[in-house]
């Protein structure tokens, strides 16, 4: 069957290079590898690009994005009913999608999704749910501003508590606002059983949300290191913020190299975009502190990861927040490293403790350096976890698993 597919993220990976818009982006192009024809709608603001008089509508070679300077971010909302929204009714009026597959809300907003149900009728609507920002006022984190606690579960009084100055009588109205637009959904993905459950408990239908795991574009597995002895070679991969426990990873590096452990290294790569200076500061110190062990390398592209990889002997995850289904963790088992994760979220899901990675206590990094110990002496630890490690979904897969759901829907509605 020859589709029409409108996939929307919320920015481009050609602008902003997060997991879900590279993601996304991929996935467009194994559904246009699977004779579908794809538009890739992105979104993005003053960030990146400025405005074009005339329209909201800009090209990335081949693929539209969305200039979308006027966003509400706590309703999630696209106030700019006259210019942004009109463009966009343009668009689905020229392209004429028969299924839509929204990533994510940001910058395009909520009325997006009703404005695709009014003017197509006929299409079929799903959204993968790749964070928590519908439900979590705090960049979707679902963790407390105010002292870094994980939240496990969103309420008008809860929410309140960690936003004082925004009453709860306002987080009742953004809850109902959001939920309002997401019934124009026809199904809902979830990346993990973590993540399906999180938005079941939020009040969304627990039958509407199928769970189809990412995926990543095929690779060869990088080269190991030569040798068979202790295996002392650790790697971080991903952006640096207050929520990916860069900081107590490189405490416990700090305590290891106290504790006379000279043989070990770690290289971190990854920037710090639009992180505040009060973290940028903690985090240079935190380096200075663990000069001779660890190497900072710097933001990195998509196409440098297998020659990073063939640096390091594990990839060490050690977020602070409830992680989905990261695509570092997907990219690491491609190539055959085993993880050290926190055991919390999507990261315990996509990890198996003691199978083909280790699991270790959130934000602890006592715990952290006796994982990465143990990771470096206990004999044939590493090599046994790596031949634990399984075959990854291929991208062609994802894709495949996704229009067979599209193709189910539309046999639903015939019926």
């Amino acid at each position: 069957m020859t589709r029409r597919i409108l996939v929307v993220a919320h920015n481009h990976p050609a602008l902003h290079p997060g997991g879900t818009e590279i993601f996304a982006h991929d996935l467009a192009g194994a559904y246009r590898e699977q004779g579908c024809e794809v538009l890739f709608l992105g979104a993005t603001n003053a960030i990146h690009r400025q405005p074009h008089p005339g329209t909201a509508l800009q090209s990335v070679g081949d693929d539209v994005v969305l200039w979308s300077g006027h966003f509400d971010r706590f309703h999630m909302s696209q106030i700019d009913h006259y210019g942004t929204l009109q463009d966009l009714a343009t668009l689905l009026g020229e392209f004429r999608p028969d299924v839509i597959h929204v990533h994510h809300l940001v910058l395009i907003g909520a009325e997006f999704l009703t404005l695709a149900r009014r003017l197509r009728p006929e299409a079929t609507i799903v959204m993968t749910l790749h964070d928590y920002y519908p439900i979590c006022h705090h960049d979707g984190l679902m963790v407390r501003p105010s002292d870094r606690q994980r939240c496990s579960g969103a309420s008008p009084a809860s929410c309140h508590g960690c936003f004082p100055e925004i009453g709860s009588d306002r987080f009742l109205l953004r809850e109902r606002f959001i939920k309002t637009h997401l019934a124009a959904v026809d199904r809902f993905v979830a990346p993990s059983r973590f993540l399906r459950q999180r938005y079941a408990d939020w009040g969304l239908p627990a039958e509407k949300i199928d769970v189809i795991a990412n995926a990543r574009p095929s690779q060869e597995p990088a080269a190991h290191r030569p040798g068979d002895g202790r295996r002392t070679s650790f790697g971080y991969f991903g952006n640096l913020n207050p929520w990916k426990g860069v900081l107590p990873l490189l405490q416990a590096a700090q305590l290891l190299r106290a504790a006379g452990e000279r043989e070990f290294s770690l290289r971190i790569h990854g920037g710090a975009p639009f992180q505040s200076e009060a973290f940028t500061t903690a985090l240079d110190a935190a380096l200075a502190g663990t000069e001779g062990v660890v190497t900072h390398c710097g933001p990195y592209r998509r196409e440098e990861v297998p020659a990073l990889m063939a640096e390091v002997d594990w990839v060490v995850m050690p977020s602070i927040w409830w992680e989905n289904a990261p695509l570092v963790i997907q990219e690491a088992f491609q190539h055959r490293r085993p993880l050290i994760v926190s055991n919390i979220g999507g990261m315990a899901e996509m990890v198996r403790d003691d199978v083909d990675g280790l699991h270790v206590r959130p934000g602890d990094p006592a715990a952290l350096a006796r994982t990465m110990r143990r990771a470096m002496d206990e004999y044939g630890l590493w090599q046994r976890l790596v031949d634990g490690i399984a075959d990854q979904p291929s991208l062609a897969e994802c894709a495949g698993r996704h229009l067979t759901l599209f193709d189910s829907l539309k046999l639903a509605e015939a019926a």
